[in-house]
């Protein structure tokens, strides 16, 4: 038996022509493509307004069951920097002494990466995303949430975006296993956490390889049925 849930009207985007839209599409592509993975961040401070907004509009995403099963810890304190670095390096070095495997480290070799994160403490915000696996749309909720890793990746790529748009470097990192995570942003163990998510101004001898500008075409990523 279906319910019947209460709506609400659709409220029309802005009148515009079709040429106007693939106009904005462009424009947000030709932006979007300026975005890059920041490796060398400057101390410089970010306004804690800035990623306020940018959280907001991740916030946004949509979500299975609309349970908006995301968690997002921002830290800008120097000892709990220092502790995400200190477990993140951990494993790095875990990771690049051979856990990662030779197939994974031979992909990572053309972007220079290594067990150095010394960014993590460098750079003024770190966002830690974490996924809920129980909760729902109000406090105290206790419900299952369900596809809780595509919805978090939803929002972070709004996150993201968002970031960019406001003329903030961003980097993702996701040191495995990262339950350290939990503890350091006192979060509890019914949340994973899936991102770190450094934010602040890249350095003012910041470099990025080239194989990073390297993008597949449309063609490549696209087909049409």
């Amino acid at each position: 038996m279906t319910t019947e849930a209460p709506t609400v009207a659709w409220r029309p985007y802005p009148a515009a022509s079709d040429g106007d839209r693939i106009d904005a599409a462009r424009d947000f592509y030709e932006r979007m493509a300026t975005r890059r993975s920041c490796r060398a961040f400057s101390d410089a401070p970010v306004p804690r307004a800035i990623i306020e907004w940018a959280i907001r509009a991740a916030g946004t995403a949509p979500s299975g069951a609309n349970h908006q099963p995301w968690h997002f810890a921002v830290v800008s304190s120097v000892e709990a920097k220092r502790r995400i670095r200190e477990g993140a390096e951990q494993e790095e070095r875990e990771f690049y002494s051979g856990k990662a495997g030779a197939e994974w480290l031979r992909a990572l070799a053309p972007l220079g990466t290594d067990a150095d994160k010394s960014y993590l403490e460098t750079v003024p915000w770190l966002i830690v995303i974490f996924g809920q696996r129980r909760g729902g749309l109000e406090p105290g909720d206790d419900f299952q949430n369900y596809y809780v890793t595509e919805s978090v990746g939803i929002a972070t790529g709004l996150l993201l975006a968002a970031l960019h748009r406001a003329g903030i470097a961003t980097l993702t990192h996701t040191p495995n296993p990262m339950k350290f995570l939990n503890a350091v942003c006192a979060r509890p163990g019914t949340e994973r956490p899936l991102m770190i998510v450094a934010a602040g101004h890249a350095a003012s001898d910041a470099t990025i390889p080239e194989h990073a500008l390297r993008k597949k075409s449309l063609d490549q990523i696209a087909s049409w049925l």
